[in-house]
C-alpha cells in the first residue's frame, strides 16, 4: 500500500498523519482499529495473522531480514 493510501485511511479515522512516517502512520492505524500496534517489529517472527493487510509491507520492513534483529 503506498503512503497516499495509508494517509487516506488514517484521515478516515481521525488520525492527524502531519509530519508521520509511514510506519508510525500504520501502527496509528493498528492502534485505531484496536488491532495491536506491531507494524514493523520483531513480532513478525511470531505473527499468525496471515490476512493482515499490511503483511507484506511488515516483512518487507521489519528491523530484522536474517532472523536477527538489527540494533
Amino acid at each position: 500500500m503506498n503512503w497516499n493510501e495509508v494517509r487516506r485511511m488514517a484521515k478516515g479515522l481521525d488520525i492527524n498523519s502531519y509530519r508521520m512516517k509511514k510506519p508510525d502512520m500504520i501502527r496509528a492505524i493498528q492502534y485505531a482499529e484496536h488491532n495491536i500496534p506491531c507494524f514493523g517489529s520483531e513480532r513478525v517472527v511470531d505473527c499468525g495473522e496471515d490476512n493482515c493487510l499490511w503483511r507484506s509491507d511488515c516483512l518487507a520492513t521489519a528491523p530484522f531480514q536474517t532472523g536477527r534483529i538489527v540494533a
